[in-house]
């Protein structure tokens, strides 16, 4: 008997990408020559703007090619890969937000989708409105929705402003209610993409307990991440994606694994800007600096409205992904003041860090005194000192991730025995 919940054959998603094309360049002789013969009536400073005028150009980008898979009832599958492997796009599908080009997708059951900030919400309502709303679009009656009501209210911790309207909730806010509506409202499967990243940690572990419970009582989870410690935790099972494609279906650490070889050696990486709130821009590590023991990071962001703080954060992680060093300019901080700035960058250098060698994983944090407004987990792998060549040394694993010399020395029995 076929228990799938999801079966994805052969699904592909195109898009038509707009680039702007400029005609070669015309001279002003060309202009007036060109206004001659067409007889037109045209003043020759719009004839001149009209020549510089872009066209656009189309091409094709695939963000999704030849994917196909199945996800039984109870199954908790993570979801990694780069940016712009197409994970986001392959929930929206799974979702019906959006069509597939090519291929066939079937879900069986009520599906709960929490793929970015304000994704359901209608900003106009106020919270307690948008409860019901989304209650009502995942086919709920009304009186379901009243039963789970006080407990999405408790969860989302937003009892305060349950009465104005969404779209004066920070996006921690918004986040939190959100998640709360999409997990209590009993759904058979749950879609969770990294918006969570934009919530504290503490509700971030909320989170992921209650996506636990939803396992727990049989129902099926999507999760994408770039938590691997997350993704650990709560799966059983992961994809990795790349350019559109699956490259490995398998037992989460298996998958992680592979993931964690494939950026190996990467030593920066750039994010599309957000335009409705601030976000991390690029990450980048010194890769020279790395050979002397030190971790030298710049760290991007931009943002629609003009930043009075920006606070950037980051933290190593061990391949377990236990963090093993961190820093932010609030208890770190920088001689260079950045109030006021809609784009910027801070660089971050810590000299002679104790670490034995091994595989570390990058995270980074943008905030202001206030909130969390982005954050980008486990974005880069980095290599980190020398090679352990000494086959005398122990495995990390054994010993732990600080590279601390020790003396020894020997004492002989009659200073024992004297002592």
């Amino acid at each position: 008997m076929d228990t799938s919940v999801i079966r994805v054959e052969g699904l592909s998603k195109r898009y038509s990408i707009a680039r702007q094309r400029r005609d070669r360049y015309k001279a002003l002789r060309d202009v007036i020559s060109s206004a001659a013969k067409s007889g037109l009536r045209m003043s020759i400073d719009a004839l001149m703007r009209k020549s510089r005028a872009p066209s656009a150009e189309f091409e094709e980008f695939w963000a999704l090619r030849d994917v196909s898979f199945r996800v039984s009832r109870g199954d908790v599958v993570g979801i990694v890969g780069r940016n712009g492997a197409g994970k986001s796009t392959l929930l929206k599908v799974l979702s019906r937000i959006t069509d597939p080009t090519q291929g066939r997708v079937s879900v069986r059951g009520r599906i709960a989708s929490l793929l970015e900030v304000g994704t359901g919400f209608h900003p106009e309502l106020t919270g307690r409105e948008n409860i019901y709303l989304n209650g009502a679009i995942l086919g709920m009656r009304h009186a379901e929705i009243r039963r789970k009501f006080d407990e999405i209210v408790s969860f989302a911790e937003v009892e305060r402003f349950l009465d104005t309207p969404v779209k004066r909730y920070s996006s921690g806010m918004y986040v939190r209610l959100a998640f709360a509506v999409a997990a209590h409202l009993e759904p058979e499967i749950l879609v969770v993409d990294e918006v969570l990243a934009v919530g504290d940690k503490e509700f971030q572990q909320k989170c992921l307990g209650k996506m636990k419970n939803v396992a727990g009582e049989g129902r099926t989870v999507l999760f994408v991440s770039h938590n691997l410690a997350a993704v650990r935790s709560l799966c059983n099972r992961a994809l990795l994606m790349s350019g559109g494609e699956i490259v490995i279906d398998a037992p989460v650490d298996a998958v992680i694994r592979r993931y964690i070889s494939s950026n190996a050696g990467e030593y920066s990486v750039s994010f599309a800007p957000n335009d409705s709130r601030p976000s991390i821009s690029f990450v980048r590590v010194d890769r020279d600096g790395l050979c002397d023991r030190s971790l030298v990071i710049e760290i991007g962001f931009v943002s629609p409205r003009p930043l009075q703080t920006a606070v950037r954060g980051v933290v190593l992680r061990a391949d377990t992904g236990e963090p093993v060093w961190g820093s932010n300019s609030r208890f770190h901080p920088s001689n260079h003041s950045m109030k006021g700035f809609s784009v910027g960058s801070l660089r971050c250098e810590a000299k002679g860090l104790p670490l034995s060698a091994g595989t570390y994983h990058i995270s980074a944090w943008l905030a202001d005194w206030h909130e969390d407004l982005d954050s980008k987990l486990d974005v880069l792998s980095i290599a980190f000192g020398e090679d352990a060549s000494d086959h005398l040394r122990p495995p990390v694993s054994a010993l732990g991730h600080l590279d601390w010399p020790a003396s020894w020395r020997v004492m002989p029995s009659e200073a024992v025995s004297a002592a």
